[in-house]
């Protein structure tokens, strides 16, 4: 309760607030002050020793649970999706507080946690939040001291109705447009990406001792694999790649243990000078728009390098070697987003023809 300071000379209120044994205290010039002081302190300290008393238990707090998670991820997977557990960390601690403990977050939490994602950004974003989510609990389960082990609170929360748009692919056409207004090794990285059916991060970090001339393959490092071990596989290198590659080898400015580096000539460019590319997003959008298409993006050209295959009659089993899926079950799944069925050609080659128009008399 607030007091008068009697050993002031002018008038002064001390408030003074003891919770569980811990005192504050402090001076005001006026009582009201001091009262609404004690108030709010109170309620302060009353928070702070709950929270005290929560992680004296030894009971794991959502902070906690994330941090390990993170390094954990961050050690065994490609940068994209430890962006995407990045991403559902901030969430979660927005969501709910990062001193709340996990035993605390059961079915009735992460349903209003993913049906406020459903909302806020739509069911897509929910359900991969639901994954990722699911994936942090069973590794906290296995490896955190004083981890709930009750049943996994993201696996038991329905799934929400997706909206999938169809993957763009652009005509090839389109493709050779853009690739004729390109130049240099601009040029060369299209080419690269399409004869290779590679992703864009394999062929910006495609170092010159990956290319083997002699017996014609590309080794294609990557890290989308189990448990995000970084493999490579070997891939054909054709004979039109093969003489773009070692005319532009002997043509770069930079001598460099990658075979694409950054050698733009800007000033905001100085700072990646010589090192390989991240990105560049904007320039194949920009490309796109002075050749006149409708713009694509890197991984676009993957997505044609499948679509050709099919259309030249190559079998679902060798898209899947030339994309390098370790399922086939992936393939099936990419060439379905691709429009690319085989349900549809043998629709059409089973039905065309059968029964008549009846034309209406005029």
């Amino acid at each position: 309760m607030a007091t008068r300071d009697k050993r002031s000379k002018v008038p002064r209120w001390r408030g003074v607030v003891m919770v569980n044994g811990k005192s504050k205290s402090k001076s005001f010039p006026t009582k009201q002050e001091a009262v609404a002081w004690e108030v709010a302190t109170r309620e302060e300290m009353k928070v702070q020793a709950k929270e005290e008393t929560k992680t004296a238990t030894g009971s794991v707090t959502l902070i906690e649970w994330q941090n390990a998670y993170l390094d954990y991820v961050g050690e065994r997977f490609s940068r994209r999706t430890i962006d995407e557990k990045k991403a559902l960390a901030k969430r979660l601690i927005k969501f709910f507080k990062k001193t709340m403990l996990v035993e605390e977050i059961g079915d009735a939490e992460v349903y209003r946690f993913l049906a406020h994602q459903n909302k806020m950004r739509g069911g897509n974003c929910a359900n991969k939040n639901r994954k990722n989510g699911a994936a942090g609990w069973k590794f906290g389960r296995k490896t955190i001291k004083g981890f709930p082990r009750g049943e996994n609170p993201f696996l038991e929360a329905d799934t929400y109705p997706e909206t999938r748009h169809p993957r763009y692919v652009p005509p090839e056409n389109d493709f050779w447009d853009v690739y004729n207004k390109a130049e240099g090794q601009d040029r060369v990285v299209l080419l690269t990406l399409l004869h290779l059916g590679a992703r864009k991060g394999e062929v910006f970090n495609l170092e010159v001792e990956d290319l083997d001339f002699e017996n014609r393959t590309v080794r294609l490092w990557t890290e989308k694999r189990k448990g995000g071990n970084r493999e490579f596989d070997l891939v054909p290198m054709t004979e039109t790649l093969a003489a773009a590659l070692k005319d532009w080898l002997k043509e770069t400015r930079v001598k460099s243990e990658y075979v694409f580096v950054n050698q733009c000539d800007h000033h905001y460019s100085q700072a990646h000078w010589g090192k390989p590319f991240t990105s560049r997003q904007h320039w194949i959008h920009a490309v796109c728009r002075r050749a006149g298409v409708k713009a694509f993006t890197w991984h676009a050209i993957r997505h044609l390098t499948a679509t050709i295959l099919y259309k030249e009659g190559q079998p679902a089993s060798v898209i899947q070697r030339v994309l390098r899926h370790k399922s086939p079950t992936t393939t099936a799944r990419y060439m379905q987003r691709l429009g690319l069925a085989e349900t549809r050609e043998a629709l059409v080659s089973v039905m065309d023809g059968r029964g008549t128009v009846i034309k209406t008399e005029e």
